[in-house]
């Protein structure tokens, strides 16, 4: 699989097998997400694998916001947090930001990570959603977050029971443009 063909192939799953997905599995997935780039090298973005209870609790006390994830990540056999370590993407040493985008790296960095998980996701035939609409406090207590981690993400991992058509995308010259 080239990797244009992983991100035209890749979908967003909302409905999974009960098939268990393996550690090694993930373990060789998130191994090739470390990849993703980030703000000065700084690799803030961290993994939490999470199954069986406790999901289960995630989807039914920490999607108030939208339920239906709670009802996408009930499917999934297993469920990745995506965090983040605070106050280090788009900081200098002494603290200070580098850019007027302050702390905004930090989740330009979370995307990057996540998108690259998704596509190493794909690429070993499972499934995968990028959830932004959960609730956040009620999770990161759930999880035992320590103070310098955020959550900024939640993965359902499967594989597919669907295969969903690809939605229409925007052409070129609507997203194009040249300035000389």
């Amino acid at each position: 699989m080239t990797a244009k063909d992983c991100i035209l192939e890749r979908r967003s799953i909302r409905s999974f097998k009960a098939d268990p997905v393996s550690h090694e599995l993930l373990a060789q997935i998130v191994g090739t997400a470390s990849y993703a780039p980030s703000w000065k090298n700084t690799q803030i973005t961290r993994y939490i694998a999470i199954e069986g209870a406790l999901k289960e609790k995630i989807a039914k006390e920490g999607t108030s916001i939208w339920p239906g994830n709670g009802k996408i990540i009930s499917s999934a056999p297993v469920l990745i947090a995506v965090t983040v370590i605070k106050n280090r993407s788009g900081y200098e040493r002494d603290g200070s930001f580098s850019t007027p985008r302050g702390d905004g790296w930090q989740m330009f960095d979370a995307g990057i990570a996540s998108q690259t998980f998704c596509l190493a996701a794909h690429e070993q035939g499972l499934g995968t959603v990028i959830l932004g609409l959960f609730d956040q406090a009620v999770i990161e207590k759930l999880l035992s977050l320590p103070e310098d981690r955020e959550l900024v993400a939640l993965i359902p991992v499967g594989y597919p029971a669907e295969a969903p058509a690809a939605p229409k995308r925007k052409t070129v010259d609507d997203i194009l443009t040249y300035q000389t």
